[in-house]
């Protein structure tokens, strides 16, 4: 093996320890009040892939993973079109949060929206994870989550477009870059993605998905071809 190979290896591990030791102390964390937890978050996958979600439900609390009840089916069931099932997407990519516990529910109906305080205190977890993974495609699910890296007024301006994602560099100076495909949200409370121009524009957005080179690679690994 040549050094640059042994270099990267150790580098990857000590990216998978931080990204495990990254895990227990969002484990632990209890800063939110008004928020019930515990933090929910996936397996830690050092993958090209990461996505980002709002924040979790009562079922994903009650469960401990992501995406595990209605949105999630709908979700899993977008990817499993380009080549990925629920099993593969957990097992190969990383699945992120904005916030990390269950927010509670609206008095009008529904979940109730992180506020601002909250979601600069989750902040740090999902920037951690970003930071240690480097990824290459970037899938922030709804409008919370793609108005973390972007501007978005209204979905229709924004899916089934790709963009490019330049964050600030290191204090090393070196910098990285990632393409950024957003999604709607997939919460079943919702009609965007069932109506147009919501669906049109999620197709557009699959294609691009399956397209990437990131998510080619995954599926490529899913079947046996990697």
């Amino acid at each position: 093996m040549s050094e640059r190979c042994i270099q990267d290896v150790a580098r990857a591990q000590q990216h998978q320890d931080q990204l495990e030791r990254l895990h227990r102390d969002l484990e632990a964390c209890r800063r939110c009040p008004a928020m019930f937890g515990p933090p929910v978050h996936s397996l830690a996958v050092l993958s090209p892939v990461m996505m980002i979600g709002q924040a979790p439900g009562t079922r994903e609390i009650e469960q401990l993973r992501p995406f595990c009840w209605t949105a999630g089916k709908t979700l899993f069931g977008w990817f499993e079109r380009i080549g990925l099932d629920e099993a593969a997407c957990r097992r190969l990519t990383l699945i992120s949060a904005v916030c990390r516990c269950f927010p509670g529910k609206n008095p009008k109906g529904g979940d109730r929206v992180p506020d601002r305080d909250e979601i600069a205190r989750c902040a740090g977890w999902w920037r951690g994870e970003l930071a240690l993974l480097r990824p290459r495609l970037i899938l922030p699910i709804g409008k919370l989550a793609i108005s973390q890296l972007m501007d978005c007024e209204r979905l229709s301006e924004v899916v089934g477009q790709q963009w490019r994602y330049r964050p600030e560099p290191c204090p090393s100076g070196e910098g990285w870059e990632a393409d950024i495909i957003p999604l709607p949200h997939s919460s079943g409370a919702s009609t965007w993605f069932k109506m147009e121009p919501g669906r049109a524009l999620l197709a557009q957005a699959l294609e691009l998905i399956a397209a990437h080179p990131s998510w080619r690679e995954l599926v490529r690994e899913h079947d046996g071809l990697g």
